[in-house]
């Protein structure tokens, strides 16, 4: 018997896979035996990462340009797992948020998961294959200043939800809800929005998880993996939260 959620002889790809949670999800897959392609728009960044991982490999993607998507995609001729993962974050409120900044947040975390499924989807009907979006604990619950990020994820877990309806026999398509986790991105935001208190933010980040601490790469990875195996071939069109807590309380 081989061991639980092994993905032997599974090609997946990861977005945003050359760092942060993207990076712990393509170190976690190969641990299962899957071979990883790690897409990311820093592509020397991917390439050195994916030098530390047998049997992966990179290419350089920009998830919000159709072409770049496409070259990315004429050497890939089979997968069995796409990871939505790359996004960003933006602070303000409804009124503090510009046109601009609105749209680019809606194009790099919506749009790319839009473009990039499209492109994989011929892909994955063939493997009858699994497809994770990372959303956030922002697309179900109103998250203070964060009204274009909020926006987003929404619209990532509708767009899950509704792949599902379309194709419930022919593939799998889940989203993962995460609380707040310790990535670079995290750090990035206390760094602009909070370089004077960070510490003071950083216990408010922590308070927000009932559990008392933040989420780790690995802990989102695991699930993932988890998603994509066999073992969870009956759920399908879910949106899992794992926020240690945050949601239920």
């Amino acid at each position: 018997m081989s061991e639980p959620f092994y993905l032997e002889n599974c090609v997946a790809l990861v977005t945003g896979g050359a760092s942060g949670i993207g990076a712990a999800t393509a170190r976690e897959l190969t641990r299962a035996g899957a071979s990883v392609i790690i897409a990311d728009i820093n592509l020397a960044a991917a390439e050195s990462f994916a030098a530390e991982l047998p049997g992966s490999r990179a290419v350089k993607m920009d998830v919000t340009d159709s072409t770049s998507i496409a070259l990315a995609f004429q050497d890939i001729s089979k997968l069995d797992i796409l990871v939505n993962n790359a996004g960003i974050g933006l602070v303000g409120d409804i009124s503090h948020t510009s046109e601009e900044d609105f749209e680019r947040v809606m194009r790099v975390n919506v749009s790319s998961v839009f473009l990039v499924t499209k492109a994989a989807l011929s892909l994955l009907l063939v493997s009858r294959g699994s497809i994770v979006n990372i959303g956030s604990v922002a697309g179900s619950v109103g998250v203070k200043q964060r009204f274009a990020y909020c926006a987003s994820k929404g619209a990532v877990q509708a767009i899950t939800r509704q792949i599902a309806v379309d194709y419930p026999k022919e593939l799998r398509v889940n989203c993962i809800a995460p609380g707040t986790v310790q990535t670079p991105f995290v750090e990035g935001y206390l760094e602009k929005y909070h370089a004077h208190e960070k510490e003071k933010v950083r216990a408010e980040l922590i308070a927000r998880q009932p559990i008392g601490r933040l989420g780790t790469p690995e802990d989102i990875a695991s699930l993932v993996r988890f998603l994509c195996s066999k073992e969870a071939e009956f759920i399908n069109g879910a949106v899992l939260p794992i926020d240690g807590g945050w949601t239920a309380a």
